[in-house]
């Protein structure tokens, strides 16, 4: 503002400046002294306030026009900010109420509903036991990999019962011997639980953790029928099976299979475990307590000679075999 002040000031004196110099080139040159009296001087009074209104009119029209252009400066300055900041927030003013998702991701997004609530857009989306027509507790939740201890106990347990069969097979059936799994690593049965969404009993980890599996039935053939001594990855394998061929109430995900056998029917079934309370079924015709119960028939059958189910050991050629008592 200031600046432009200065500059109308400087206007009007150059234009004072120009005027006086224009009056004085029009004043007549020197003469030499007239011979006659001179004229009386001309009143100039008249000129000067003239002048003087034209210098004050200019000042006036200068300032308004600096005025002017700040004020049209100041408002283009305004429009420029006005427009930077709705390039910047390009949402509308107005609110606008938001709409929920449809549930099923892979569904196309739904208009806004105004005459309804919200909630009319949920779908409900079928479980994955529901929609496969799955029995109950076969669609596992994700749960962290825990290669958890065995109580000393039951391992110690466990143990005592696999020597006992070990030695036997040894001294009686080295073939049979042979086809014992190795040991599995802890880790290795705890990804199995992961990913069935079980817990193994103590007394079938401890089992797994000696002898993971057999190839065939071996040790467990005594019933008619039985086929493999099912590793941890054909336990997992098998319960997938089974949870995905099964339906609702013929299959209960809590069960894990551990022996598998020929049916009557030609329909291959399985021996299992509960993970619910360690009880083993369909090995022998009775419910055992855990599997620790199920060794320790063994090995007093093999040890004693005597009959599970009515089949007692016999051995053949270097392999365990379980034949019906006479």
């Amino acid at each position: 503002m200031l600046k432009l002040v200065r500059q109308a000031l400087t206007a009007a004196v150059l234009i004072a400046l120009a005027v006086r110099l224009r009056r004085r080139a029009r004043l007549p040159r020197a003469e030499p002294p007239p011979s006659v009296p001179a004229p009386a001087p001309r009143r100039r009074g008249a000129g000067t306030v003239l002048s003087w209104l034209v210098i004050a009119v200019v000042v006036t029209l200068t300032l308004g026009v600096a005025l002017m252009g700040t004020s049209v400066q100041d408002g283009a300055l305004a429009l420029m900010r006005a427009v930077t900041e709705q390039q910047a927030d390009p949402e509308p003013a107005t609110p606008v109420t938001p709409v929920e998702p449809p549930a099923d991701p892979a569904a196309p997004a739904q208009p806004a509903q105004t005459t309804q609530p919200a909630q009319t857009l949920q779908t409900v989306q079928p479980t994955p036991a529901a929609s496969a027509a799955q029995a109950p507790n076969c669609a596992p939740r994700r749960r962290p990999i825990d290669p958890r201890r065995v109580a000393p106990d039951v391992k110690r347990a466990v143990d005592a019962q696999w020597r006992r069969i070990e030695r036997w097979l040894r001294s009686n059936a080295p073939r049979t011997y042979r086809t014992l799994g190795g040991p599995v690593r802890a880790r290795t049965i705890a990804v199995a639980e992961s990913q069935m969404g079980v817990d193994f009993p103590d007394a079938l980890r401890a089992s797994l953790l000696r002898h993971n599996g057999a190839r065939g039935a071996g040790v467990l053939g005594f019933r008619p029928g039985a086929g493999d001594h099912l590793t941890v990855r054909g336990i997992r394998d098998a319960w997938r099976e089974l949870c995905a061929s099964r339906p609702a109430g013929s299959w209960d995900g809590l069960l894990i299979p551990i022996l598998s056998y020929t049916a009557a029917d030609g329909a291959t079934a399985y021996a299992t475990v509960s993970s619910a309370d360690g009880t083993v079924a369909g090995v022998t015709g009775r419910r055992l307590r855990s599997s620790y119960t199920l060794l320790r028939t063994v090995a007093d059958a093999l040890e004693r000679g005597g009959a599970i189910d009515g089949r007692r050991p016999v051995v053949t050629g270097g392999l365990l075999r379980w034949r019906p008592s006479r």
